[in-house]
């Protein structure tokens, strides 16, 4: 305490003249009184730029007192009938607390979380009852970025609006059976009510950001009224440590996304403990809010606070409450009223003598400002009516708010989800339940009949704000006309003799098909970071123009150029520059806008390969959970075929991630003829028949002629694998040598070289995509299984070879793995070898590092000899021999370990 005291004698003691500094701040007073806040900021503004351009040396700070932002005379009252809002989330609390509960004490592991919801209850309520639209005729909808762990409170609240049975509490984390209720917000699982997954943690906030731009964009285009529409996102004070969370408010700030709202709930705590023991997270995260350019409204205290704060006319509270950190005010809220009195209030004499006339009751009753719903719904009007920047809502409530000595403010409340019978009879008193103690064991949900006034009222709110929320559109009312293939001709065609193209030519033509089709056109969305001319995209930029709300103030500097960079307000790319997260996040929001806008759109997201599913993995798997419609274009993929760049640039696994992801289909396509058949189908499934689908699709810059496209090779091209060249006939020997990407031309020619050395006749397949071979042949693998009696299924693959002869080699650009998917379906008894790129990568020319990773037509040769051998077909001498007229080194160490 006497450090305390000696500050603020040190305080009074160091000012020179104290009648002068009292003379200002009565100055002060007085314009705030007469002539409002605004004025006094500007005095305040003009002062302090007169100082610094005079050479004073006056610190910036981009905090501000550790007090509401809103003074209690200041702020809106909430409208709604408070006494049936309270019983209403007193009735939620309950159920959420039953269902989690319940869950656990049938099924031990089945998790769940209480303390989330249990802090946030409040400001959730305020919302759904006061500000968050439904989509309706009038209004487009908002969109609801809901923080995870508080599923249960969200399930809750649907079941007293009759939206959820009983029957689907009681199967809460229970899907299997199909009756269950996902453990988070997961539109894959449930697919009309949840909008956006938001774990993991970190992903809500950074896709609300660019949902909120795409939102403008819509607008700016003329394609969706997005007027009035908000983006509200609530987080966790613990997850805005992950990099995501916070990685794009910059953007956010300079897009003048006003139509964007960030709720972060500052209940001091992560899962093992305080998220800043030692400081204070909330006025950390102003200071980098409101550097970045935010609209920062901080809710820190209840309403008994705000008599308290008028007395303390020496700032000595307001100091105190800034001196205290997080750890203390944790230790406070865990403990009683009498702690409160001697460990915070004690920390001056004047503090005590503040409250003397306070009961322990009345101190432990002062409330943190996000469990009062005056002080909330100020705030939220504060930020539905922003203008010109974005709003971040920093609000500080208690985790395990009501669960009491079972997990409130403390550091087991994340994990605390079986409660004893004394906590839930605890529970039941302190939110006034009425359920007797005969049935308190049974742990029974409360729901009051339909014709009670607060469910009465509850179903009134929603529908003065146009419907139930959450809720999510599965397909959009629009029908658009996709294209026939021969809109693609320019790509389906052989390359004129003596001309080489690349597979990112390929795709630009394509695109730029798309954008010339009348009916797709204006809904085409590239999406890039940073790469245009990497890809030869460039000259995108001035046919479709770059989006920028502020259009070009500036001239570019290749003015002068015909492929100049042009920004506008109604430009139709979206450059996200080094930033594959954005890029992600963006093509996320026009993937999913025929759910979240009514308008299907088409994004085509083009990057390095090697900086995309590795590295925003996350996403693409949110992606899958939430139901995205598009087209994830890899460039310069594969191992081998960027020339120079090493390392981390030579991507040898992107297709491993994307096989992982049951509603990614990935293609690795060698011709310009499959890229076009592959995208025309994914217009056919996305837009045509509104499919939840999406494709990864990799392409290269390796430029060499391209065959076009024969009758009838369309259907294997989709389905993944066809016969793309037959060898000579009755041939001695005969392999078959299957491919993709850019390696299947190393097969082409390693059947030039097995002809030519060796009399052996090769069989050329493309495999545009194995990964959708492997799934087939597991899908029919399945069917015989559970199905021994029936007709029993043959694999495509296991079709297509069973009738060929020799050994099979498949080549890739790509881990071995990725060709091993198939080896199961191979026909029985063929022997199947697998060449590819497992090692890291390397800066060379194509020629050496295909030479390196064993995956050139010389590698491929050898490979084809060697499993005739195994075979007893020829002699292991003529392998050696191919060896050495190869140039191979023996000795040559293993690529993997280089």
């Amino acid at each position: 305490m006497s450090a305390n005291i000696d500050q603020v004698t040190a305080q009074t003691a160091n000012d020179p003249d104290a009648q002068e500094t009292k003379e200002w701040l009565e100055a002060l007073e007085a314009v705030l009184e007469n002539e409002g806040p605004e004025r006094a900021h500007y005095l305040m503004e003009r002062l302090v730029d007169l100082a610094r351009r005079r050479g004073a040396q006056i610190p910036f700070s981009a905090t501000t007192a550790y007090v509401n932002t809103i003074p209690a005379h200041v702020g809106a009252h909430c409208p709604g009938n408070l006494e049936y809002e309270e019983r209403l989330r007193s009735w939620m609390r309950w159920n959420a607390m039953a269902m989690v509960v319940k869950a656990n004490r049938a099924d031990g592991d089945l998790g769940g979380h209480l303390s989330s919801f249990a802090s946030l209850a409040n400001m959730l309520g305020i919302g759904f009852n006061h500000f968050w639209r439904a989509p309706s005729e009038e209004h487009g909808g908002d969109l609801l970025y809901i923080q995870g762990h508080s599923s249960p409170g969200i399930y809750a609240r649907a079941f007293l609006e009759g939206r959820l049975t009983e029957e689907h509490l009681l199967n809460f984390r229970r899907e299997v059976d199909g009756k269950g209720l996902s453990s988070y917000p997961h539109p894959k699982l449930m697919p009309d009510f949840w909008q956006f997954p938001t774990v993991s943690m970190g992903l809500g906030p950074l896709m609300a950001i660019y949902q909120a731009r795409f939102l403008k964009y819509l607008h700016a285009r003329g394609i969706a009224n997005t007027d009035g529409r908000k983006v509200w996102a609530f987080c966790g004070d613990g997850e805005m440590d992950e990099p995501e969370s916070m990685g794009a408010i910059g953007m956010a700030a300079r897009e003048m996304l006003d139509n964007l709202v960030i709720v972060v709930n500052c209940n001091l705590q992560r899962l093992d403990g305080p998220v800043r023991g030692n400081g204070k997270i909330i006025q950390e995260l102003e200071g980098e809010f409101r550097g970045a350019g935010w609209n920062v409204v901080k809710v820190i205290w209840g309403p008994g606070w705000d008599e308290l704060l008028a007395k303390d006319k020496e700032g000595i509270l307001q100091r105190v409450m800034m001196e205290t950190v997080d750890g203390e005010y944790q230790n406070y809220k865990a403990k009683d009223g009498a702690y409160v009195r001697k460990h915070f209030f004690g920390k001056h004499p004047k503090l005590l003598e503040m409250v003397a006339n306070m009961s322990d009751d009345d101190i432990w009753r002062l409330t943190r400002g996000g469990h009062d719903p005056h002080k909330i719904y100020a705030a939220f009007k504060v930020a539905q009516e922003a203008k010109g920047r974005p709003t971040v809502l920093l609000v500080k409530t208690v985790k395990g708010f009501g669960m009491g000595k079972s997990g409130e403010a403390r550091n087991t409340a994340h994990q605390t989800k079986k409660l004893d019978d004394e906590a839930i009879r605890e529970m039941r008193d302190r939110f006034n339940i009425p359920i007797p103690d005969d049935k308190l064991a049974e742990i029974p949900f409360f729901k009051p009949s339909d014709d009670a006034p607060e469910i009465k009222y509850l179903h009134e709110r929603r529908k003065a704000l146009g419907g139930y929320l959450p809720h999510r559109r599965q397909k959009a009312d629009e029908t658009l006309v996709v294209p026939p293939l021969e809109a693609f001709k320019a790509v389906l065609e052989p390359t004129p003799e003596g001309r080489e193209i690349s597979t990112t030519q390929a795709y630009v033509r394509i695109i730029t098909a798309l954008l010339r089709d009348q009916s797709l056109g204006q809904r085409v969305v590239p999406i890039l970071v940073d790469e245009s001319r990497t890809f030869g995209m460039e000259g995108l930029f001035r046919q479709i123009g770059i989006f920028n709300q502020q259009g070009q103030l500036y001239e570019p500097v290749d003015k002068d150029q015909v492929m100049y960079y042009r920004e506008d307000k109604a430009g139709q790319i979206l450059q996200e520059g080094i930033n594959e997260a954005g890029g992600m996040s963006s093509w996320i929001a026009a993937a999913t806008s025929y759910s979240t806008n009514n308008r299907v759109m088409l994004p085509f997201f083009t990057y390095y390969s090697m900086f995309g599913m590795q590295r925003v993995g996350d996403l693409a798997w949110a992606a899958g959970d939430m139901r995205a419609r598009g087209f994830l274009m890899g460039g310069t993929a594969g191992r081998t075929t960027l020339n120079g760049e090493g390392l981390q640039h030579e991507d040898g696994h992107s297709h491993l991630f994307a096989a992982a992801i049951p509603n990614c289909l990935p293609y690795d396509p060698t011709f310009g003829h499959e890229l076009a058949v592959i995208i025309h189908d994914g217009l056919r499934r996305m837009v045509t028949e509104q499919e939840d689908v999406f494709y990864y699709i990799t392409i290269m810059n390796e430029n060499y002629a391209h065959p076009g496209l024969k009758a009838g090779q369309e259907e294997g091209i989709l389905k993944g694998m066809y016969l793309l060249q037959q060898g000579t006939a009755n041939a001695g020997q005969r392999v078959q040598l299957v491919g993709s990407g850019t390696i299947l031309r190393e097969s082409i020619f390693a059947a030039e070289l097995l002809e030519k050395d060796w009399g052996v006749a090769a069989d050329i397949w493309s495999a545009p995509s194995l990964t959708l071979v492997a799934r087939d042949g597991q899908d029919a693998e399945r069917w015989n299984l559970v199905n021994p009696t029936k007709e029993q299924r043959v694999p495509y693959v296991t079709q297509l070879l069973k009738d060929t002869q020799g050994p099979i080699i498949a080549t890739t650009d790509y881990m071995r793995m990725f060709a091993e998917q198939i080896r199961p379906y191979i026909p029985e008894g063929r022997h199947y070898r697998v060449l590819g790129t497992d090692g890291f990568g390397r800066s060379d020319s194509r020629a050496k590092l295909r030479e390196f990773f064993e995956v050139n037509r010389y590698y491929i040769t050898v490979a084809a000899l060697r499993s005739l051998a195994d075979e007893g077909k020829i002699d292991l001498a003529v392998v050696e021999q191919a060896v050495a007229k190869y140039g191979l080194n023996p000795n040559k160490p293993n690529p993997v370990t280089q």
